[in-house]
């Protein structure tokens, strides 16, 4: 059963119009996820999350009614790499209340020589910094690149200027409301038919018949025309 789901395609709705893919994108993902699930339950009151996302590993906290919505992790066939985006999904379910057994190991920002997470460097993938230096680096070097790549996010106003402040608009609009957007789209009338319709048992019996009734009247014509044959 299927408690919530989210999807980056509803990002949109909430501000974010181009970079669905990137660690960002995930990480808002995740948070939409976790407030829509917590307000379906009426936990997201209680359990607010980690409103400021500053890149620190966070955990949720037991509260004094209902204990915290607990969820594990499944990353399928990904390849469980440090800076990998189901990371940023799972730092924005965390974020957004949920209670996740983790290891901050794998978010973007962790040192392996250090063996530490660098919430400064976890902050800046969370808000797009990794998109900004890049955007800045094409600007600087490759113009022609930057106009091609940022072509949309040229189109929307985005630079690497505001493009901060436009995730943090993107998580307070999901705060606000992260309730599911019943689908505008009608029902099609007429539902395509990709096989035959299953007859009924008299259905079926008349088209018996009929199938009969023309190989005897076949046969009969057959003999007619044997018999004139055999009279000439």
């Amino acid at each position: 059963m299927i408690l919530a789901s989210a999807y980056s395609h509803e990002l949109p709705r909430y501000g974010l119009e181009v970079g669905l893919t990137n660690y960002a994108a995930a990480y808002c993902t995740g948070l939409l996820l976790a407030r829509r699930l917590l307000q379906k339950l009426e936990m997201d009151e209680e359990y607010e999350g980690n409103v400021e996302a500053n890149g620190e590993d966070y955990c949720v906290e037991p509260g004094e009614s209902r204990r915290p919505f607990r969820a594990l992790l499944d990353v399928g066939l990904l390849r469980t790499t440090t800076g990998n985006r189901v990371f940023g999904a799972l730092k924005g379910a965390l974020d957004g209340g949920i209670d996740i057994p983790h290891s901050d190991k794998r978010f973007a920002g962790f040192n392996k020589d250090s063996k530490q997470l660098d919430p400064e460097v976890h902050r800046k993938y969370i808000y797009g910094g990794h998109v900004a230096a890049y955007m800045k680096t094409l600007m600087e070097d490759e113009p022609e690149k930057y106009q091609s790549i940022f072509s949309l996010y040229i189109k929307k106003g985005i630079n690497a200027d505001n493009l901060e402040e436009l995730y943090k608009k993107v998580h307070a609009a999901i705060r606000a409301n992260p309730s599911q957007k019943k689908s505008e789209k009608q029902p099609p009338k007429e539902h395509k038919r990709f096989n035959l319709k299953k007859l009924t048992y008299k259905e079926r019996k008349a088209k018996l018949i009929e199938r009969l009734n023309a190989l005897n009247a076949a046969a009969g014509k057959d003999e007619d025309d044997d018999e004139e044959d055999d009279d000439e």
